[in-house]
């Protein structure tokens, strides 16, 4: 993978600290013995047809990248079983020359409850942690950021946005196979840092959103997203055990316990945009993703609790500013 321009922009914002740094963990987290299935997904991405296509939409709910006019049947058939081996495919949708990608999560609602909430993107560099495939990496793209870096451990992911990227071309737009904690303290360099659908997943919530403030420069704007339970007095909910089936479900707080939390990682201007309980029809098995989803991790009686018996996923939104 070339990081060169990445590399030079990063020294440009004086973060040549993070560059030495970078130079050294990303060969480390692509070296092929380190992971059984890599090698075959690096060999999947170069066998995908190289077509220079002038149809790029990044603004609008499904991105999409070329038409189906422009690819051969042979390359048609050849990148739709390319991305086939690469599922299953969580975020999205995506369009690629025709080939329609029915993606777990229908990301873009999650994008359109926020985005007339937010600070306009337009020239801001941009942090996405735990961005998954980049589905919103390349929507923040579309609203013209100056630089979108994306930050996710799971090398399937990484892999997918490779190639959605070999078919893109070059873009200010990077998907790093590192954690949050692998990137250098007091950072201070993004205008803009998104954490959606990760906080719960952290055994110390405090550290996270301590962490995501040293990423931020003063005045920058945090957007976070995680599940949230109905309640007030600071309640939180402390699964047993799993929380939906999932194991690393650690707290999830009522909206006030996490602006409280908010507050004592030192933001400001916290708000709370939205709350929106998560629907079947969000999240769901489709052909590209073909393992169970939410309507097997609900209760078979009620709706409203987890097959565990917690109450059913609620998601809200907040935001909040780095003094």
């Amino acid at each position: 993978m070339e990081y060169q321009a990445l590399y030079q922009f990063l020294t440009e914002q004086d973060a040549e600290q993070w560059v030495d740094q970078l130079t050294e963990q990303l060969p480390k987290a692509m070296e092929t013995s380190n992971h059984g299935h890599l090698s075959e997904w690096l060999n999947i991405i170069e066998q995908i047809p190289v077509i220079n296509s002038q149809f790029k939409k990044l603004d609008s709910s499904v991105i999409t990248i070329g038409k189906a006019a422009e690819i051969s049947q042979q390359n048609r058939e050849q990148l739709n079983l390319a991305l086939k081996q690469l599922r299953p495919w969580r975020k999205g949708p995506y369009s690629l020359f025709g080939i329609e990608i029915d993606t777990e999560w229908r990301s873009d609602w999650k994008w359109n409850r926020l985005i007339d909430h937010i600070e306009p993107l337009q020239n801001r560099t941009v942090l996405d942690v735990g961005c998954g495939n980049g589905y919103h990496c390349w929507r923040i793209l579309g609203e013209n950021a100056k630089m979108v870096i994306g930050i996710d451990p799971a090398l399937r992911h990484v892999m997918q946005f490779h190639a959605i990227r070999r078919l893109y071309g070059e873009a200010a737009n990077y998907i790093l196979p590192l954690r949050l904690e692998d990137l250098p303290p007091s950072l201070s360099l993004f205008d803009t840092v998104f954490s959606m659908g990760v906080l719960y997943h952290r055994r110390s919530p405090f550290d996270h959103l301590l962490e995501l403030k040293d990423c931020l420069r003063p005045g920058g704007q945090l957007i976070l997203e995680t599940l949230i339970i109905e309640g007030e007095n600071n309640q939180v909910l402390v699964p047993e055990n799993r929380y939906a089936q999932m194991r690393n479900v650690w707290f999830i707080p009522c909206s006030e316990s996490l602006q409280t939390w908010l507050k004592r990682s030192g933001f400001t201007n916290i708000r709370l945009i939205d709350v929106t309980k998560t629907t079947i029809k969000e999240q769901r098995s489709t052909p590209w993703m073909q393992s169970q989803s939410l309507k097997d991790f609900l209760h078979p009686e009620n709706p409203n609790k987890t097959i565990e018996g917690h109450p059913a996923p609620i998601r809200a939104i907040f935001l909040a500013e780095k003094p």
